[in-house]
């Protein structure tokens, strides 16, 4: 939980631009892989052993906590990697290291870098949690529990005073929005079997989110499902029940998403942020609740549900392989120039149009989301309405843009 008595709102981070995004709009803490030993190795584009210094130094002043996960099975060939990587991360003053495996557990313990343990531990009672208090202070529950089961195990840990290796009562952490997976806290071998490709390696190739046709072999007769989908959960979404979520007692709240776009991870983390703000503020109501919930709607997801929380059972399948989202973003062009002085940006056109009144989206490294309507630009040092591919324009900003930011358009997704 934050100095402030709130609950931890936790961020996705695959690369710089979203680690910027989280920051930029109110995340109390970010996760992120390093390379390959991490449960999204394939999903995003990751970060490097010499990145967790930028990390820490973008973070640490803002007290943003910063979470290592090092989660997915490890061999031995992995060992004399995963000790250089944690030295690492000690070195860089990173805040902990999400871990599943005992040999992650026992030297991050060795060093005294914090632990949290992971979602694929599948931790769904208090003797587990007791149990592993012996070496972390945070626990990721099952994905499995309801609230009134996160409930029971966060009162139990309170009363019977369970505390971590920092001497502080141990901290549950649960899933609050993003991709669901059919397995049980992930542990799924169905790209193992099918492509040599380990899920438990971060190397997911999500059979799943396919559609499938099921036959009888005896018979050659075919299956009809209800929906075609029906290995591909929708997307969990807590936000419309976050009163609940909050009074569980959990005091960490993680956003799914590193092998999203970052303006996902803008957009999910500024609104969750109104929200826990406004849960706080006593200012939660229905009116802000359905404008959260088209918000989320313009970014990427397969429909929402509450999962396992509300006591439903399995079956809220998304409805296609891909996104629902309601917008889109439409590549444009690249940052060129920036003037400093009158706070202009000049970009090259070398895709589609834009014209005034449209929506643009300018992303970066060091920029991270940024959202604006234009309202008038320059071509050709003369004012303009519209700009063509081909064509340099200039635009006025409150923000500095880079020469490796990139231009996008959003546009209505049909």
């Amino acid at each position: 939980m934050t100095l402030s008595g709130k609950i931890e709102l936790m961020a996705p981070a695959g690369n710089f631009e979203s680690l910027q995004a989280a920051i930029d709009n109110g995340a109390d803490s970010v996760y992120f892989g390093v390379d390959q030993l991490n449960m999204r190795a394939r999903a995003s584009i990751n970060f490097t052993i010499e990145d967790l210094e930028e990390i820490a130094h973008r973070c640490a002043p803002k007290g943003i906590r910063t979470y290592l996960t090092l989660n997915t099975i490890i061999y031995d060939h992995d060992l004399s990697i995963i000790k250089t990587l944690l030295d690492a991360a000690k070195k860089a003053g990173l805040t902990a290291v999400i871990a599943m495996d005992q040999a992650v557990i026992a030297y991050a313990r060795q060093i005294g870098m914090e632990v949290h343990i992971s979602t694929q531990i599948n931790i769904t009672n208090i003797e587990t949690v007791r149990f592993y208090a012996m070496f972390a202070d945070t626990m990721v529950m099952s994905r499995e529990l309801s609230l009134r089961q996160i409930k029971k195990i966060c009162q139990q840990i309170e009363k019977e005073q369970i505390k971590g290796p920092s001497g502080n009562l141990v901290e549950v952490e649960i899933f609050g929005h993003g991709a669901l997976c059919m397995a049980v806290s992930g542990k799924c071998y169905l790209s193992l079997h099918s492509h040599n490709s380990s899920a438990n390696r971060g190397a997911c190739k999500q059979n799943c989110r396919k559609k499938y046709t099921v036959i009888d072999q005896e018979s050659g007769f075919e299956i009809e499902l209800d929906n075609e989908y029906m290995m591909s959960p929708k997307d969990l979404c807590t936000i419309d029940f976050l009163d609940q979520v909050i009074d569980t007692g959990a005091k960490v709240l993680k956003i799914e998403g590193r092998g999203r776009a970052p303006e996902y991870v803008a957009t999910v983390i500024r609104t969750y942020r109104q929200a826990i703000d406004a849960y706080y503020e006593g200012t939660y109501t229905q009116e802000k609740l359905e404008q959260w919930m088209e918000g989320l709607k313009t970014v990427y997801n397969r429909g929402f549900w509450g999962g396992y929380y509300l006591g439903q059972k399995l079956g809220e399948w998304s409805e296609n392989p891909g996104s629902n989202a309601t917008q889109k973003k439409v590549y444009i062009g690249q940052g060129k120039h920036y003037f400093p002085k009158t706070g202009i940006a000049e970009f090259s056109i070398e895709a589609f149009d834009i014209k005034i009144g449209d929506k643009l989206l300018i992303t970066g490294p060091s920029t991270g989301v940024q959202e604006l309507t234009l309202t008038s630009m320059m071509v050709n040092d003369m004012p303009a309405e519209q700009a063509k591919k081909g064509d340099s324009c200039t635009i006025k900003t409150d923000f500095r843009v880079r020469l490796s930011d990139k231009l996008y358009k959003i546009v209505k997704n049909n």
